[in-house]
């Protein structure tokens, strides 16, 4: 029976029967305990450990954020020790996981974590959620795992194994569809052991109640799942059409001197928001080099000689289809501020290494590097081929 009755208002959740909660949650629970990965934050009890890799599993796979979160820690041990630390150094140590703004907010909370609250992770999602960077799904994640809330989360995983286990109609993003999906997952989690019942919805999403290819005879839910009983399972959730990404072309500006070249960081808003690249700007696909080193003198305010064209470096974000093309240039004025950018800094090749910097921009270094731009050879005016690299996402 679905979870669902028309009102005049739309559709509202059922709630959910102790009968049906006791067929979902004890098996559920059962199936956790023999078959869970064995993750490196599933062994530790640290409520910020396991924030931590809730905010960098947000749109990355695991694989991707093991090393990662082991790296992070290790630098920064502590909720203290990360507040304390400049934000430079935050996103360095965040460097190639993508996706910044989770850095900056992860930075921001644990300067109010150490302000608000002496240190330490308040306990509840109600006040989890008056933190930068929380949203309704990772306050209850860490009130749930760490501090054993009976607190409901939903993400994609989660919402795909309701999805099915309940019948629930609608398209992602659809308000009356998330509705019903919050209201079933709170309805779940009441009960003994409410953070390894939510890890179990998401690793059950992951492994076995998959986007594709499910396996359904697997599953220790399958008795009390509507979908399978009705043969549905490969409609729900139906898919979400995503709109083609946008093509951007940004020109960068690869300015050697005296062994330095020079760098911007970005306004914190927007694409790559506080980060530090090679000197950019937006430009059509068609724009001549000269032009798009006028527009680079103007953001700089300084005027620019074009010296060559070195490369161009492509990137597959989630939103965007991003080339960058690097003009080697050279001026008489070397400016230390621009109002286009927060900041200016003539660095060495090595001084960048600590700089917080996308994958992209590292990329479009590498290949400015690789043309031999610090040791004053001449530069051949040519487009070598792009480099393609794609965002993996999810659990």
């Amino acid at each position: 029976m679905s979870p669902r009755k028309r009102t005049d208002s739309g559709i509202l959740p059922a709630p959910v029967s102790p009968e049906r909660h006791a067929g979902l949650h004890g098996p559920l629970l059962s199936w956790y305990d023999r078959n869970k990965r064995d993750l490196p934050w599933r062994r530790t009890r640290d409520p910020y450990a396991i924030w931590l890799s809730e905010v960098m599993l947000q749109q990355t796979q695991v694989s991707t954020v093991i090393p990662y979160w082991e790296r992070f820690l290790a630098r920064f041990p502590t909720v203290k020790a990360l507040a304390s630390a400049p934000l430079d150094d935050v996103l360095s140590g965040w460097k190639g996981l993508g996706y910044y703004s989770r850095a900056r907010n992860l930075h921001r909370a644990a300067q109010e974590v150490v302000e608000r609250f002496g240190g330490k992770l308040p306990s509840t999602a109600e006040e989890l959620l008056t933190l930068p960077g929380f949203g309704r799904y990772t306050a209850g994640a860490v009130a749930s795992i760490a501090f054993g809330e009976e607190a409901p989360i939903v993400d994609g995983n989660v919402a795909r194994v309701l999805s099915r286990l309940f019948e629930v109609e609608g398209l992602p993003g659809d308000r009356d569809r998330e509705a019903t999906l919050w209201a079933l997952a709170s309805a779940l989690v009441k009960g003994e052991r409410p953070g390894d019942f939510n890890q179990a919805l998401m690793e059950h999403g992951a492994t076995v109640c998959r986007p594709e290819s499910p396996l359904c005879l697997l599953c220790p839910v399958r008795d009390g799942c509507i979908a399978f009983k009705k043969g549905r399972v490969d409609e729900l959730p139906p898919a979400k059409v995503r709109a083609a990404p946008r093509k951007l072309f940004l020109a960068l500006a690869v300015w050697p001197h005296a062994g330095t070249l020079l760098f911007a960081r970005r306004a914190d808003k927007g694409l790559f928001g506080g980060l530090w690249e090679l000197p950019a700007v937006e430009v059509e696909e068609d724009t001549p080099e000269a032009e798009a080193t006028e527009r680079l003198s103007t953001t700089l305010g300084a005027t620019l000689t074009l010296e060559g064209t070195l490369d161009s470096v492509r990137r597959q974000l989630t939103h965007r289809d991003l080339t960058l093309r690097l003009l080697r240039v050279t001026g008489d004025k070397r400016p230390t501020k621009s109002a286009a950018f927060q900041e200016l800094r003539w660095c060495t090749p090595q001084e960048a290494e600590a700089l917080g910097m996308s994958t992209a921009m590292q990329r479009a270094l590498d290949a400015a590097l690789g043309h031999g731009v610090m040791g004053g050879e001449a530069v051949p005016a040519k487009k070598a081929p792009g480099r393609v690299a794609r965002k993996a996402t999810g659990r």
